[in-house]
């Protein structure tokens, strides 16, 4: 009965994604990559190393949850918040909605979305469907993986990066419903909150009980509506953090 039914949901699905495009949404993380400045770099030893004259290769990596593409569960900053074990894994695969204010960023690197270019999405498109995925796309990771072009900070250490806002925020998690948000940058903040200790924007994504993908790779060419996106991660239990593997279908 099990095989009857796994051949039968494979042969509809196989002719849906065929002829699709599958993009990539993840960088390949590694040591001295851009992170968030108060985390350890990541370190990586090969145990056993093939190289070496060894059986097999195997790589012991010690890095902070927070690391390159990751997913962040409300635990993260939410005490009694879900952990990255108890998101389930059909909340995994979501109607992906993309939020393109690239060209303005393009001259102003503070620019965060407003509420007219969500009015404006949902004039070509309908409403943001519920339980979507939303990406705010602003050609940020064209900078990976230069540190410093990241963070862009000026003469006195103040970060100028793009970032959401709370009116358009609290517009798709309260009258939209929508599952999960994604950005390019570091931080859901811009740089202008997070540089005196603002994270007040991702302190509210999560204490509404979502998650959230940060440093997404790849927006770029992506349709603003009708692509799929697939998130996954590893399980830990009772994990507030990790390295997320994303890519669109459209």
């Amino acid at each position: 009965m099990s095989e009857t039914t796994t051949t039968g949901l494979w042969d509809g699905l196989k002719p849906l994604l065929a002829g699709r495009s599958f993009t990539d949404l993840t960088h390949a993380f590694h040591p001295g990559q851009p992170h968030f400045p108060a985390f350890p770099d990541e370190t990586r030893e090969a145990v056993f190393d093939l190289a070496k004259g060894d059986g097999f290769t195997a790589h012991r990596y010690s890095i902070i949850g927070q690391w390159g593409t990751h997913v962040d569960p409300p635990s993260h900053f939410i005490r009694g918040g879900r952990t990255l074990d108890q998101i389930p894994v059909e909340d995994m695969v979501l109607p992906l909605v993309v939020l393109d204010i690239t060209d303005r960023v393009s001259s102003d690197a503070d620019a965060s979305p407003t509420m007219e270019d969500v009015q404006a999405w949902e004039s070509r498109n309908g409403a943001v469907p519920a339980g979507s995925f939303v990406a705010l796309r602003t050609g940020w990771s064209r900078r990976w993986p230069d540190a410093d072009a990241m963070a862009n900070r000026d003469g006195e250490g103040v970060s100028h990066t793009p970032g959401w806002s709370q009116g358009v925020l609290t517009f798709l998690i309260e009258q939209r419903s929508v599952a999960a948000v994604g950005h390019e940058q570091t931080d859901t903040d811009p740089g202008l909150a997070t540089s005196r200790q603002d994270f007040s924007l991702e302190t509210y994504v999560l204490a509404k009980n979502r998650w959230q993908i940060e440093l997404l790779a790849n927006l770029d060419g992506l349709p603003e509506n009708g692509a799929a996106l697939v998130a996954t991660w590893p399980k830990p239990l009772q994990g507030s953090g990790f390295p997320a593997r994303a890519f669109a279908i459209h």
